[in-house]
């Protein structure tokens, strides 16, 4: 039976997909810490700035966990394939802010922090349903359970102060523009998380030796979520709502 919690098992006791696994989640993390960093020297609100720092402080916690993780089993992190590499993907697709963008020391405007918050809310949405399955995966495993509820929580509270300051943006004015970059967004998020699952599935087979059979049935799994996101799914993707958790990034 193909069910998550058993792929994720497979991987878990090969060290060599394990490391796979959690290299390109910590080089993710990392890239999420920098982007944020930078994010935050170039933001000139007072009240924003710190939190889009806690942000970057979080997802530099995340990739430490999951180095720290590889290094328990005696392993190093090995260098990511390309074409798994979600960060650089979205932004060769024209989403988010380009790295030459946030190598320059010119603070950005309001349009551009809003394509920041788009970015992170479409990219948190999906960080918060996979680490939701990966606790369901791994809840019972004394190693990685109390690491992934952690890093879980923190994706939540990243999703929930999101939807917390495009909604303040929307209320100053700016919600046609919110609108259609959480849509363009989303469409190239969908594209991407399908490229790299696929990318990833296969890497995943050679290492595993997966037959052809399951290989198949897993390849049709990501196509037929990228049909339901592309259709249906986008939905919850780009509709904001205020969270119950407010000022979740806040001091």
């Amino acid at each position: 039976m193909l069910s998550s919690r058993t792929l994720f098992d497979e991987i878990y006791r090969n060290d060599e997909a394990y490391r796979l696994f959690c290299s390109i989640a910590a080089g993710g993390e990392d890239q999420g810490g920098w982007e944020n960093e930078r994010i935050q020297s170039l933001t000139d609100d007072p009240v924003l700035a710190p939190k889009i720092g806690r942000h970057g402080a979080d997802e530099r916690k995340h990739g430490r966990i999951f180095t720290q993780l590889l290094h328990r089993r005696g392993l190093e992190r090995v260098n990511v394939p390309p074409n798994t590499d979600y960060c650089m993907l979205l932004e060769r697709q024209g989403i988010g802010l380009s790295h030459e963008r946030l190598s320059s020391d010119v603070p950005l405007t309001e349009r551009e922090i809003i394509t920041y918050l788009a970015h992170s809310r479409v990219t948190e949405q999906r960080a918060s349903e996979q680490m939701r399955q990966l606790v369901r995966a791994y809840g019972g495993n004394p190693e990685l359970a109390k690491a992934m509820r952690m890093i879980s929580a923190d994706e939540d509270n990243h999703l929930a102060y999101c939807h917390e300051e495009l909604l303040r943006l929307t209320a100053m004015g700016h919600g046609p523009y919110i609108r259609h970059t959480l849509e363009h967004t989303a469409r190239g998020e969908i594209r991407t998380h399908r490229d790299v699952g696929l990318a990833v599935l296969r890497a995943m087979g050679r290492i595993l030796r997966w037959p052809l059979w399951q290989r198949a049935l897993l390849t049709a799994g990501v196509q037929a979520l990228y049909a339901y996101d592309l259709t249906v799914g986008r939905r919850r993707m780009i509709r904001l709502r205020m969270p119950a958790k407010r000022n979740a990034l806040g001091r």
